[in-house]
């Protein structure tokens, strides 16, 4: 009986409800919606590089490490000699290692020196390959793979030519022009730093050097990409690389044992962990994020009490009439409580569904354009606890008028004012 007469009171006030019903569905879907992409967010931020072990750079803070060898920013305190890391990588734990050369650009974008190892070992997501779009791997010298974005942004299509710059501004002065790379394949868009990378071969980053010193031109000493071919090309050092083991369970020991290599200075660092310390220190974005949406959702049941208080005094004869046919005070009370909840109950169901075909239809989007691997699996446990304490708010809020009408006397309602 109650919930039939609270559900007649609010379809007999439709228009008002129409309306708090949306503000409330936008209001939880903001909310819910924040709480699920920060939670994929972060899932997906945690696993830019996914199934290697250690990241290996000479000796710096993990941090900075992190940073320019996954995420292509700032710059190493210095490199790797070639013979170490040959001597490293012969570890019988040893899986797979894939070399990091940095230090060159392309019109703003990095330029990174590796090997095919690369395109078999690199993960990223969910333990998501390296996948060509066009084209293949490197194998000349003076061939490059493009990331999804240099490609887009820059318009190359397979067999253009490139030239390289040297140092990592947008603009440089000092470029090799004399020894241009040819688009050999552009890479399937991931939605992290491969995508803003020109990859091209250890060889190649040596072979652009070879007349250069301290970072200039030699003079006199120009040499043609063909001449180039004859040298030995087998590279002197590497900025850092990554290690995929054998086995996870000799991974601090391995770290232990780089960390005190004798032959020079080295760190290695858990990508899981320096990730995770790296996301900590973004938190207050995310943190302010969601106290946002969290006023925006008290702003809107704030609305939907106030309408009910400006409701109260048309429905004053509504409320005398109950209390004339016997209606108990607490009647009226948990009358009015329970069309709030169901209102809210109404607003969040929908706000689910509103969500849902949100994410459904943005999902490919989210993953090309910002790397954001979203679920469709909205129901989760941190969901339930936002939904309980909604209802929960609802309910205390839903106090005030519930108290006002229970507190109207009989006569207030049945008493004509002229």
């Amino acid at each position: 009986m109650l919930m039939k007469l609270a559900r007649l009171s609010l379809w007999n006030r439709r228009g008002t409800v129409l309306m708090t019903w949306l503000s409330l569905t936008i209001s939880i879907a903001l909310l819910l919606g924040i709480d699920h992409l920060r939670t994929e967010a972060k899932s997906s931020f945690t696993s830019t590089v996914s199934g290697t072990d250690l990241i290996v750079g000479a000796r710096s803070g993990q941090l900075n490490l992190l940073l320019y060898s996954v995420f292509r920013i700032g710059n190493a305190t210095a490199n790797i000699s070639w013979p170490s890391y040959q001597r490293i990588i012969k570890h019988p734990q040893i899986d797979w290692a894939i070399p990091i050369s940095l230090g060159d650009s392309h019109r703003g974008y990095r330029v990174m020196g590796t090997n095919t190892d690369y395109f078999s070992h690199y993960r990223y997501a969910n333990s998501q390959p390296l996948v060509l779009a066009q084209g293949k791997p490197f194998e000349q010298v003076f061939d490059t793979v493009l990331g999804a974005e240099v490609a887009q942004k820059l318009g190359y299509k397979l067999g253009e030519q490139i030239e390289l710059s040297h140092g990592v501004g947008a603009v440089s002065f000092s470029q090799h022009k004399d020894k241009p790379f040819t688009v050999v394949g552009i890479l399937a868009r991931t939605g992290t730093p491969v995508d803003q990378t020109v990859h091209v071969s250890l060889e190649a980053i040596e072979a652009i050097h070879l007349d250069w010193q301290q970072g200039a031109p030699m003079p006199g000493r120009q040499l043609s990409s063909e001449q180039t071919l004859a040298h030995d090309l087998t590279p002197k050092s590497i900025t850092a690389f990554m290690v995929g083991l054998k086995s996870r369970m000799a991974t601090f020991t391995l770290q232990r044992q780089i960390n005190e290599f004798k032959n020079e200075p080295l760190t290695a660092i858990l990508p899981g962990v320096a990730l995770a310390e790296l996301w900590q220190m973004l938190g207050m974005v995310e943190n302010l994020l969601l106290l946002i949406s969290l006023l925006v959702l008290l702003a809107a049941l704030v609305g939907m009490i106030t309408t009910l208080l400006a409701s109260m005094k048309e429905r004053q004869r509504e409320m005398a009439i109950l209390r004339a046919a016997g209606a108990h005070p607490w009647y009226l009370f948990v009358l009015i409580q329970l069309e709030v909840l169901l209102v809210t109950l109404l607003s969040m169901l929908s706000a689910a569904a509103l969500l849902f075909i949100s994410l459904y239809l943005l999902q490919d989007k989210l993953a090309a354009d910002f790397g954001l691997f979203i679920s469709l699996q909205i129901v989760q446990l941190t969901s339930l606890y936002w939904a309980g304490a909604i209802l929960l708010l609802s309910a205390v809020l839903a106090t005030i008028p519930g108290v006002l009408a229970y507190r109207k006397a009989l006569a207030d309602g049945l008493t004509i004012r002229l």
